[in-house]
């Protein structure tokens, strides 16, 4: 261990600041790209037609390696932290967006009416019925793109040390400390396992409606449509 948490000074940060500014890197992405997906995923659901391009269109960038995103942005935005996070950015939306559409489409029909019937108006029925009967789907797909953040976050070593506890493989290389590179690996592995546990966590007081353990399952969608329009 002599050396683990030894943070060589050309990174002009501590330990407990790499995982800050890694967290940073990471976190503020998938909040972006939730904001963004929770309107373009709305207007797949309500244009049913539209969801089909969009999802090729999403197809498409998610395919697109970080380090061809790097090469645009950096003559914009230089080689700083908007130039990582802006790619993660837009793999949180690509995830999130299929996630929320596919949970919004989930709602039966029957607890649509009956909000209509209570006078719920398309914007309170999505936030108050859709949305919420949704979390689990939303949050499935916010946990994918947690991790995968969590992980890409380290690629931004390679554009000026924006890579965060990534920027510490670089420089086990640079100064031969194996250690270093262990450091980095198992560091970004608990956070994400970290991130996951709380977002498992977020689920569970969310939807108070799921069955737990064994139970089983019948009668979920009733019993979420009752809480959803309490």
């Amino acid at each position: 261990m002599n050396g683990f948490f030894d943070i060589p000074s050309d990174l002009q940060s501590s330990y407990p600041g790499l995982i800050g500014l890694h967290l940073r890197e990471a976190l503020l992405p998938v909040a972006a790209g939730l904001l963004l997906a929770l309107p373009v995923a709305q207007l797949c659901v309500r244009v049913r037609w539209l969801y089909a391009p969009v999802l090729g269109v999403t197809t498409v960038l998610y395919a697109i390696p970080s380090l061809a995103f790097f090469v645009v942005l950096i003559d914009y935005t230089g080689q700083s932290e908007l130039t990582v996070m802006i790619p993660l950015a837009v793999y949180s939306l690509v995830v999130l967006v299929p996630a929320i559409v596919d949970g919004v489409r989930s709602v039966p029909q029957e607890t649509l009416a009956a909000a209509t019937a209570m006078g719920f108006g398309p914007v309170r029925r999505y936030l108050q019925v859709q949305l919420p009967i949704a979390v689990p789907a939303i949050l499935a797909g916010l946990r994918v793109a947690t991790v995968s953040s969590i992980s890409l976050v380290s690629v931004g070593a390679l554009i000026g040390n924006q890579g965060a506890l990534g920027n510490l493989l670089a420089d086990a290389q640079k100064y031969d400390r194996p250690e270093l590179a262990v450091n980095s690996v198992l560091t970004t592995a608990v956070l994400a396992i970290l991130c996951d546990a709380l977002l498992v966590l977020l689920r569970v007081l969310l939807t108070p409606w799921m069955p737990r353990g064994t139970r089983g399952t019948r009668g979920r969608p009733k019993s979420a449509a009752g809480e959803a329009l309490r």
